[in-house]
């Protein structure tokens, strides 16, 4: 791998560039895949209106098939949004943030959730942190699909943690929940594009997550073990400006 202070070599840029054009191919294919699948769409939502207003058995079975169909479609079109996410080439729009004013947002924004859940929400913000470089949407975004995740794990009550502190180098932010956990080889494939434990899931949340979090310049690990939790870790860079700043 290249020094960070080292141009890209002609590979690389090739290599670049060839995932651009993959990309954009697959972007244009998603569109033109939605456009059949609204009409789709109205025409089972028309035809559902005109077998709910009918008493006989034939059309009451013929409505629980297109039923049937409207869900799938309505899968394809979260499948098709989720995938132009993923591929979507991101300029991020990097600001001087708190860190902990993000974790708080996503905290206040997810509160409610958890206090019908049973879930309880246990902060530990260090006050020290230096200031980071952040793209608040997409990094709130990131932020509470992985708190949705932890929300599935823990179902049927529990805990979710979230931690923050200073490294060498930057900020690091860990979410912990006492859910189920996972097994070795669901936690080494969690990252993969498509790959999901969840019925109807798409498998892009966390592939998805990822990207942003890279697109920052940082990280993102996990630790589970079955019976007892996971614990995603987020590490982010603190650029040298604002460190001297602060």
């Amino acid at each position: 791998m290249s020094d960070s202070n080292t141009p890209p070599s002609d590979t690389d840029q090739k290599l670049v560039d060839q995932y651009q054009e993959i990309a954009r191919l697959a972007g244009g294919l998603a569109h033109e895949i939605k456009n059949p699948l609204s009409t789709i769409r109205l025409n089972m939502e028309l035809l559902a209106e005109d077998f709910a207003e009918s008493d006989s058995a034939r059309d009451r079975r013929a409505l629980r098939k297109v039923q049937v169909v409207e869900r799938e479609c309505q899968r394809l079109q979260d499948l098709l949004d989720n995938f132009l996410s993923f591929t979507k080439i991101r300029k991020l729009r990097l600001e001087p943030t708190a860190l902990n004013d993000q974790v708080d947002r996503v905290l206040d924004f997810f509160r409610p959730k958890a206090t019908e859940a049973g879930i309880e929400l246990v902060t530990y913000l260090s006050p020290e942190l230096p200031t980071v470089l952040l793209d608040r949407e997409a990094f709130h975004g990131a932020l509470l699909n992985l708190v949705l995740n932890a929300e599935q794990a823990v179902r049927d009550g529990g805990q979710i943690v979230v931690r923050s502190y200073a490294t060498a180098d930057g900020v690091a932010l860990d979410l912990i929940d006492t859910g189920c956990g996972m097994d070795e080889d669901t936690r080494a494939k969690i990252f993969d594009a498509f790959f999901s434990t969840k019925s109807g899931g798409s498998g892009l949340g966390l592939p998805t997550t990822r990207k942003i979090i890279e697109a920052h310049g940082g990280t993102i690990s996990v630790q589970s073990e079955l019976g007892r939790g996971t614990q995603f870790t987020i590490k982010l860079p603190v650029p040298a400006r604002l460190a001297a700043d602060e």
